[in-house]
């Protein structure tokens, strides 16, 4: 299949495929297993057509002579620009299989803290969820059954109870509108934040600014700053090379704007740490100072995996406390929502019960 091939804009290749890709050709190169025929055994374990045409492609470049870095190069959307300089310096310096080996270690410890992250967060999620599908049942289904009854004997209704009448008879009539209405809000934000650079530079501006989550976004951001910066330079990419990397994997774009200052203040000559120093938001004074120390030591790719450890247990504790935070207050907004509603119910009942009782 020729080069040529060009896979559809959706198509990705998640971090659990990247690192498969990974471990799998480390130990395929380390076997003596030629590339053309290791890539051959990785693309029969590819259960998608398009991800199979993405591998002809490869083993028709690598057949004809081309360096594998270069023509995952043309598919540098799905591969990553990490795992392609990674591959590309290996390549150059014949140190191939241990890049490889590198680049598996880094991304499965990648693929694990967004684990963790998501982990800890997924019960808030469930708690929010479970709150409004109970509270849209007891208004949109259950309620409706009891109104007759309130209706019938023209008493005049606690204010809560006519709210959740007025609440009822919405859902009923345009639930269904609303609920798509809102699918479609959030498809078109989603869309916009994806289309527009300067929307999404504002929203991962935004997201650093929230308390309690704008901690657990900057120790993340931190943590895959240092330890991709560190392996790079480990692995033999020039410092500036490995700036330009590491800012283009950075997911946040105003991190990522940030590396690619740190880079241009590189070229100039002038060290990582004083390109830090300026923005003292993003790169707390402490880790400025370490890498300076590191530099000077000519230890700088050490130093910097020492600190994504580091900040990679920050993560694991802010996002704990993260969550301890906001489960609480959940559970004190599911249940005063769930009560309102009960407590709107139950009152006429009672005063009902009270009207038909003996005088």
């Amino acid at each position: 299949m020729s080069s040529a091939f060009s896979p559809s804009a959706f198509v990705r290749f998640s971090t659990k495929e990247r690192t498969f890709f990974a471990k799998r050709m480390s130990f395929l190169v380390k076997a003596g297993i030629p590339l053309v025929e290791s890539l051959h055994l990785i693309r029969m374990q590819t259960k998608s057509r398009t991800k199979k045409g993405v591998y002809d492609a490869v083993i028709a470049d690598v057949s004809n002579g081309q360096y594998l870095s270069t023509s995952m190069g043309k598919f540098k959307r799905l591969f990553g620009d990490f795992s392609i300089g990674l591959i590309r310096v290996g390549e150059e310096s014949g140190i191939l299989s241990q890049n490889l080996e590198y680049l598996a270690e880094e991304l499965q410890k990648k693929q694990a803290l967004e684990r963790k992250v998501i982990g800890t967060l997924i019960y808030p999620v469930f708690i929010i969820v479970a709150t409004l599908g109970v509270s849209t049942v007891l208004t949109a289904y259950i309620f409706p059954k009891l109104m007759p009854i309130f209706t019938s004997l023209h008493m005049t209704l606690p204010l809560t109870t006519r709210v959740l009448i007025a609440v009822s008879a919405y859902l009923r009539d345009w639930g269904v509108a609303t609920f798509f209405a809102l699918i479609a809000c959030a498809g078109a934000l989603v869309f916009i934040r994806y289309r527009f650079e300067r929307v999404r530079l504002w929203g991962d501006r935004m997201l650093l600014r929230v308390p309690l989550a704008g901690s657990v976004a900057r120790a993340y951001n931190l943590t895959n700053f240092c330890r991709t910066l560190g392996l790079l330079l480990r692995s033999g990419v020039p410092l500036f090379d490995a700036m330009e990397i590491t800012g283009e994997t950075t997911k946040n774009r105003v991190y990522r704007k940030a590396c690619a200052s740190i880079a241009s203040r590189i070229m100039r000559g002038e060290s990582v740490s004083r390109g830090m120093s300026e923005r003292p938001d993003l790169f707390p004074d402490t880790l400025t100072h370490l890498v300076a120390v590191g530099e000077k030591t000519g230890n700088l790719s050490s130093t910097l995996t020492y600190l994504g450890e580091l900040y990679e247990e920050e993560v694991g504790e802010l996002t704990k406390g993260l969550s301890n935070s906001i489960e609480p207050a959940l559970m004190v907004v599911m249940g005063l929502l769930v009560g309102l509603i009960a407590v709107s119910v139950i009152t006429p009942i009672y005063e009902i019960t009270q009207h038909l009782g003996p005088r």
